[in-house]
């Protein structure tokens, strides 16, 4: 348990004014994001939390299993409850899909270990969709921003996706290559 205190301290939202580096991950790496229900929420989330609370989105990239952002929260919102209201949200969402798309192979299987998962989490009543880390980076040089931006950029083609990466329609690649906009509107860093 001290591991998780310490782990929660180091990696922090401090400056809720800054831009951060996130990742969510789906618990044990599960692949939900391969159906384009599921993705729909999340980017629905997305832009929901973009135009109600705040969140400004400066790039992303939505894999199978996990999502890499970049973000900040604009005027007086908290970064840390937008973030908190957006993996909520989708949490729940995503389980009532789940629950009820009964044309979903995997779905017993999902459920199974989301509703495990859960349980043995104080954090969680029965149910647990990601994990319970965000693992927040502020970007606080141009370097950092960079290198996060690349990695983020570049992890479809290191999965072995796509070629290039505004080749990946689920990232923000596409607008920083200047090919076209995509899914959600984001601010370009410069």
């Amino acid at each position: 348990m001290l591991y998780l205190y310490v782990m929660g301290r180091k990696y922090a939202i401090r400056d809720q004014n800054s831009i951060y580096f996130v990742t969510f991950t789906v618990i044990q790496w599960i692949d939900v994001f391969t159906r384009d229900n599921y993705r729909t929420i999340f980017l629905d989330s997305v832009r929901y939390c973009q135009q109600n609370k705040g969140l400004e989105v400066y790039a992303w990239c939505l894999m199978t299993n996990h999502v890499h952002m970049i973000l900040s929260a604009s005027n007086t919102y908290k970064l840390s409850d937008i973030i908190r209201d957006l993996k909520s949200y989708t949490s729940r969402h995503i389980r009532k899909a789940l629950e009820s798309d009964t044309c979903e192979s995997r779905r017993s299987w999902m459920l199974h270990l989301m509703k495990k998962q859960g349980v043995v989490n104080p954090n969680n009543r029965d149910f647990q969709f990601w994990q319970q880390y965000n693992h927040p980076i502020e970007l606080d040089s141009n370097h950092m921003i960079d290198s996060r931006l690349e990695y983020l950029h570049n992890n479809p083609v290191e999965a072995g996706f796509v070629e290039k990466p505004e080749d990946w329609l689920y990232s923000s690649a596409c607008d920083y290559c200047g090919r076209s906009n995509g899914l959600l509107d984001i601010i370009l860093i410069d």
